[in-house]
């Protein structure tokens, strides 16, 4: 009997459809003669388009379909950016792989600027995330930062069409999709801390689905493993809401993970920020949350789950 093809579901994004073809070759490759097929599917995030994610539910809404998908048997695993992964699964789904880490990176874009610090004053920033918001304004808060939604080609058109002077965008995202020649200038992680998993694929799946956990365990990577592991750990105790510009990144040297994290105000005028040493991710991501918390983003954090209800988004 021929063993069934593994269904892949993806968003429709050039983006996203080139990690889950990424996926789906690498699977061939781990697992010759096993038949990939992708199953591409539209989600509520690429629907909604005229009002910021913070707006409409958060990054959780590009990946809520794909998880249906599989919870129904239309698909087996689902293929996402990790920075759009919500810090807790639904009941029963499980990361069974998370590949190399790309560029972290944030990636500053624009024709006419070579780099943010150069920017006029009240200089027309586009970016569709409050962490990306937050921390620019802390750096330079007389940039006008305006809302940018839709795919990386639609992102890039509007900045060409004169929209914007500048965008800010995901260096990995620019790198997968042949763009990396539009890159002005890669924001140092001390300056723009990367989303949590940033750069990373995951590759999530039933838990109880033993034949797809085996066949995408085999390409999963120890070291993104660990440091997304720390950082979610990080976003899941601060229990963030999408209203909430949380930043975390995790590096490994040896056994020790170094996870620096930032928590700030929409505005950009409050900012806490920490790093945390360890070998267990968990216990590194939930000390450094404890710390900052006890410095007062509890208080910070209090506020903004109070304008939106929608816990575990992370930006």
């Amino acid at each position: 009997m021929t063993e069934r093809p593994l269904r892949i579901a993806t968003r429709q994004s050039r983006l996203a459809l080139w990690q889950a073809e990424h996926v789906a070759a690498q699977l061939r490759e781990r697992h010759h003669d096993m038949e990939v097929v992708l199953v591409p599917m539209t989600t509520q995030g690429d629907r909604v388009l005229d009002r910021p994610l913070a707006q409409v539910g958060g990054k959780g809404l590009f990946i809520k379909e794909l998880e249906m998908a599989i919870a129904e048997d239309r698909a087996d695993i689902a293929v996402h950016s990790m920075k759009d992964v919500p810090s807790e699964l639904p009941p029963g789904m499980t990361l069974a792989a998370m590949l190399p880490r790309a560029d972290a990176r944030d990636a500053f874009v624009s024709q006419r600027f070579a780099d943010y610090q150069s920017l006029p004053q009240g200089a027309r920033i586009g970016t569709s995330s409050l962490r990306r918001q937050s921390q620019l304004k802390a750096l330079r808060p007389d940039l006008e930062i305006l809302p940018l939604r839709g795919n990386v080609e639609t992102r890039l058109r509007k900045l060409d069409e004169g929209h914007y002077d500048a965008i800010i965008l995901a260096a990995a995202g620019l790198t997968r999709l042949g763009y990396i020649q539009r890159i002005t200038q890669y924001m140092d992680v001390g300056q723009s801390l990367p989303a949590v998993g940033q750069g990373i694929v995951g590759i999530e799946c039933r838990a109880d689905d033993a034949r797809s956990v085996r066949l995408a365990s085999a390409l999963d990577d120890p070291t993104s493993r660990l440091c997304c592991e720390a950082e979610r750990a990080f976003a899941l105790r601060l229990q963030g809401s999408c209203q909430s510009p949380i930043a975390g990144f995790a590096q490994l040297q040896g056994n020790e993970l170094t996870l620096r994290g930032v928590v700030g105000s929409e505005d950009g005028k409050t900012i806490y920020r920490g790093t945390s040493t360890g070998t267990s991710p968990h216990a590194v991501g939930v000390e450094l949350a404890e710390r900052l918390l006890s410095a007062g983003a509890d208080v910070l954090l209090a506020a903004q789950r109070a304008l939106s209800p929608d816990f575990g988004a992370t930006q």
